[in-house]
């Protein structure tokens, strides 16, 4: 079963690091992925950039619409995210439980499931 961990971080936390501060925590989230990697359980991983680089897209009533990032009205951001391959959701939580942002960060752990569930 797949489950997958999103890295729910605050808005400008990232520029509140000296690049120092940031490649140690990115160094740290590396280390995470490879001992998933290792034991079997990794299927993904990518960190984000910041969301001043996104850009949302939405078709309403046959019209496109961009909005480029920053999002005003949001104050979190998906930072990364890893896709496991859990047995069980426990198991999913237990992997999210050891994982170094949730000490900086929110981690969600969410279930791959159809939308029709």
């Amino acid at each position: 079963m797949s489950y997958m961990l999103l890295i729910v971080e605050p808005r400008g936390q990232r520029a509140q690091r000296t690049e120092a501060e940031g490649r140690d925590l990115y160094d740290q989230m590396r280390a995470y992925a490879a001992s998933l990697h290792a034991r079997g359980k990794l299927l993904a991983a990518e960190s984000l950039a910041d969301d001043r680089e996104g850009t949302r897209l939405q078709i309403r009533e046959g019209r496109q619409r961009l909005t480029d990032g920053p999002f005003a009205e949001a104050k979190e951001m998906v930072g990364g995210f890893f896709l496991l391959d859990c047995d069980t959701r426990e198991e999913a939580l237990a992997i999210a439980a050891d994982c170094p942002a949730a000490a900086w960060c929110t981690v969600e752990v969410r279930r791959a499931a159809p939308c029709f569930e």
